[in-house]
């Protein structure tokens, strides 16, 4: 069975509807690329995407030894490269207002992070440049 389903909208536009919780994903072709940079870019989601699985692996292991992430925000940079015009580099900058005091959880949950699902499903070729502000 389908997860999502997707449709053109014209204008270099798409949609794509999560199937089981019907939220919707809205794309829009960058400005330097001949879009309106109205919303996120394809490219946009794949690095979104990647700082997301990044806390939903820390926030598995967290909550297996009873703590949650309250606090933990993240900023994405994508890097672009042309010639072929992809994805060259993905930075994310982990910041948490009150980490754990747990040295060893922590460990655990970095190390989760850079080998969630996402991290481990892009090309070799894309840099991921993490850092960890806690």
């Amino acid at each position: 069975m389908s997860t999502i389903k997707s449709s053109y909208l014209g204008e270099l536009r798409t949609k794509s509807v999560h199937i089981a919780s019907q939220d919707t994903i809205i794309t829009d072709a960058p400005l330097d690329n001949n879009g309106k940079g109205e919303a996120f870019s394809p490219t946009d989601t794949v690095a979104s995407g990647l700082g997301s699985c990044m806390v939903t692996i820390m926030g598995i292991i967290a909550r297996r030894e009873g703590y949650d992430l309250d606090g933990l925000s993240w900023e994405v940079t994508k890097i672009m490269q042309s010639n072929p015009r992809r994805i060259a580099e993905i930075v994310i900058d982990f910041h948490w207002e009150n980490p754990l005091k747990d040295e060893k959880l922590i460990k655990k949950m970095k190390n989760g992070a850079k080998t969630c699902p996402v991290a481990l499903s892009l090309h070799p070729d894309i840099k991921q440049t993490v850092s960890f502000n806690f």
